[in-house]
């Protein structure tokens, strides 16, 4: 394995299938471009005349779309910068904090992160998308899913303000689980 010598930008993003690791390679005597994501190379372009420009990929189960742009700060330096879905990571993040929740748990041993997207109401695992069932109850909705030989089920019930919206809770055999922080 030859040693990431040109390895100039390193990225951690949090999609619903797991977090994943963006590395990105740039030789600027060579020209030479590499992305991997998760250690698996994406992208090699050797000899690129251009230094600057930009490289599109996915990332995760949902082929989540990005974008690395290569600009040229002064003289020999650059700037590197992650899109995710057409926005810089920061405001990404920001706007998923809003549209997910996420929690991570151990259960027997084994760690658990689930997610659920608001918008669809899918739930994921471990970055595998959960069978769920959803059902009405006396105060909101249930999402019930299973995770090894756990019952799981997910509340929503309105928090009676409107600026907040909906509360979220995950319910693991009858313990509430914090809500993590990503």
């Amino acid at each position: 394995l030859e040693k990431m010598t040109d390895l100039v930008a390193v990225w951690e993003v949090a999609l619903s299938d797991g977090v994943h690791k963006i590395e990105f390679e740039h030789g600027t005597t060579s020209g030479k471009r590499v992305v991997y994501v998760d250690g698996k190379e994406e992208i090699r372009k050797e000899w690129m005349f251009k230094l600057v420009g930009k490289e599109t990929f996915t990332v995760g189960a949902a082929k989540t779309k990005a974008t690395i742009n290569i600009d040229a700060v002064s003289g020999f330096a650059y700037e590197y910068t992650l899109e995710i879905n057409g926005k810089s990571l920061k405001k990404y993040m920001e706007n998923r904090a809003k549209t997910t929740n996420t929690w991570v748990l151990s259960l027997g041993g084994t760690d658990y992160r689930v997610v659920l997207e608001k918008d669809t109401m899918d739930v994921w695992c471990n970055g595998q998308k959960m069978e769920t069932a959803g059902e009405f109850v006396e105060d909101g909705t249930e999402t019930h899913f299973s995770v090894g030989d756990h019952s799981c089920y997910i509340k929503a019930v309105s928090s009676g303000k409107r600026k907040e919206g909906i509360i979220h809770t995950l319910i693991v055999d009858d313990r509430e689980i914090p809500e993590a922080v990503e």
